[in-house]
């Protein structure tokens, strides 16, 4: 009423306001309580209550002066109902601001306690870091910058944390704020920028370290808990995967699905990612029952032995193996059981004969009605030069061949090395540093294509839902990876100096890997980081021609003769390159 004649009102007018208060004030805790605006059901001070207040203010004066137009003798004049719910608006949302405030205030770790942090990177990594330490009251960590490369951020306050400067900077912001440690909190970046930011923070004299990829954080966003040290996968970079999740959950979800190898490092990462899709059944088999519990509990800590999801088996049985299928009835297979130590195929080709192509063979000829069969390869079997590479083709020809004659889905998936797989060069590297040294390394220009298993293993499941029966499904794998630098960054990492020492080159290995062999063609027509290549069938009549108590170079020849292409396919490879 002030507001409306600039004066105190005569005593008529007040009446009628002091009724129309009054009413207004009925009718906004009936309006408020019917949107449950004061039974604690909206977060407080969040936009879903301040949706909610805004439509209880505007709800009451509305009613106010549908209520004022109909008295003749208008209590109030027709912008007072709307004037006194803006300033009803104003008022109840800046008491919420205000307590807001105070409780975040609250909440904020301890600055007498609280180590000092930075963090590099102001995206949505960023800013769900920034909010997960500054949301707790008993938290080790407080955050004062921000650092970021983009100048459209720069002046950016996020939650009240300013934005102090770009890499370059960094050297100066973390001397001018005292800040001993700074955090990585991009999730998926280049190598050479890991590698940049860490050079110019441990130079400075400040700690580092970063936030876990995305494909590490697949069920949860980034937290303060999932802060660590770095890692060589850090510094090797880290692949965006795009993922169609409605197509993996058309193949995977409600279904049957069974993977061999489950104790190994695709296996059991496997088994943990198509666990969060919900098939009908999970069962994991393998012969190390060790490795199968491992897995088991990485999945369901109240997990046992005697739960019929886990299933102790070995491939080169094939009775137990049709057994299995026969009996369990899977839908979906994915096949990871394998042999993979190069050095040791090498010296003992018999025993990948019976493991990596009889024991593929008897999982192909027991899954008769499966709807997809998916056999994990290696980039070894392109081109292949070593036990290791021959076994993995030849099980991509016996998958192509059985393609040919079952109505369900048969494919195969190749890709190279994974980070942190047991038998990796990492952990070998891993071990010799932390035995004081040296570091072997077979040659200085030798180079392999990475990936962590995070990363592969989500490409596996993205390729068998958009596979073609009978194809190999090649995997981007980004740029080769020199092993004598993965070595020198392991070392770097690692509590004191070890020299590098180089061995030579093992028989059957490359100075390069290739992901596509002799006439394949890098062909994306669904996925960009996965390739489709066509293989060709082979008889499994052609195995029998092989004697496995040959002499090993014996051996080895003949698994080789099994690899090469046919004549016709030969030509028509030579006709595209």
């Amino acid at each position: 009423m002030v507001a409306r004649y600039d004066a105190l009102p005569d005593r008529r007018r007040l009446a009628g306001f002091l009724l129309a208060s009054a009413l207004a004030v009925v009718l906004h805790l009936a309006v408020g309580h019917a949107r449950h605006l004061y039974r604690g059901r909206f977060p407080y001070a969040s936009f879903e209550e301040v949706r909610a207040v805004a439509l209880t203010t505007g709800a009451t004066a509305a009613v106010l002066l549908v209520l004022d137009v109909l008295f003749s003798r208008r209590p109030v004049p027709a912008p007072v109902p709307l004037v006194g719910g803006a300033v009803a608006l104003v008022l109840m949302l800046g008491v919420r601001y205000a307590q807001r405030a105070r409780r975040q205030r609250r909440r904020r770790p301890d600055q007498r306690t609280a180590k000092p942090v930075l963090l590099f990177g102001a995206g949505e990594a960023g800013s769900l870091l920034l909010r997960s330490m500054l949301h707790d009251p008993d938290g080790q960590y407080l955050p004062i910058g921000l650092i970021d490369d983009d100048p459209q951020k720069r002046r950016l306050h996020i939650l009240g944390v300013p934005v102090l400067g770009a890499r370059d900077d960094l050297p100066a912001v973390l001397e001018r704020t005292g800040a001993g440690l700074l955090v990585f909190a991009v999730a998926n970046a280049e190598a050479e920028l890991v590698r940049a930011v860490r050079d110019l923070t441990t130079e400075a004299g400040a700690a580092f370290k970063v936030v876990p990829s995305m494909s590490e954080l697949a069920d949860h966003p980034v937290a303060v808990d999932d802060i660590r040290d770095v890692q060589v996968t850090d510094l090797l970079g880290r692949h965006q995967i795009e993922t169609d999740l409605h197509a993996i959950a058309g193949y995977l979800t409600g279904k049957r699905v069974l993977v061999t190898g489950a104790g190994g490092s695709i296996g059991s990462e496997l088994c943990r990612q198509i666990h969060r899709f919900q098939p009908a059944e999970l069962m994991m088999l393998d012969r190390d029952e060790s490795a199968l519990q491992a897995v088991q509990l990485s999945i369901s800590p109240m997990g046992r032995l005697d739960d019929p999801a886990v299933i102790l088996a070995d491939l080169r049985d094939a009775e137990r193996i049709r057994e299995i299928f026969q009996r369990r009835r899977p839908e979906v297979v994915f096949h990871a059981a394998a042999l993979k130590h190069l050095a040791l195929l090498q010296n003992y080709p018999a025993e990948a004969l019976k493991t990596n192509i009889l024991g593929t063979l008897n999982v192909l000829d027991a899954a008769g009605e499966v709807e997809r069969f998916v056999n994990i390869s290696t980039d070894k079997a392109a081109d292949p030069s070593s036990v290791l590479g021959y076994s993995k083709r030849v099980t991509e020809r016996l998958t192509a061949w059985t393609a040919s004659r079952r109505p369900g889905m048969f494919l195969s998936v190749r890709f190279g090395n994974v980070l942190g797989s047991r038998g990796s060069v990492f952990t070998t590297f891993s071990a010799q540093i932390a035995d004081g040294g040296p570091v072997t390394v077979t040659h200085p220009d030798v180079t392999r294509y990475f990936m962590t298993t995070q990363e592969a293993v989500h490409l596996v499941i993205q390729a068998a839902a958009i596979g073609r029966d009978g194809e190999a499904l090649v995997l981007e794998m980004g740029k080769p990876v020199r092993i004598a630098e993965v070595a020198r960054q392991m070392a770097q990492l690692g509590p004191n100096p070890v020299e590098i020492r180089y061995t030579g080159l093992r028989p059957g290995e490359k100075l390069e890997e290739t992901l596509f062999g002799a006439g394949e063609q890098d062909n994306r027509p669904f996925h960009p980081l996965i390739s489709h290549v066509a293989v060709p069938p082979l008889h499994p009549e052609q195995l029998f021609r092989i004697d496995p108590g040959a002499d090993p170079e014996q051996l080895v020849s003949q698994l080789e003769a099994l690899t090469s292409l046919p004549e016709k396919a030969r030509r028509s490879g030579s006709a595209a390159r």
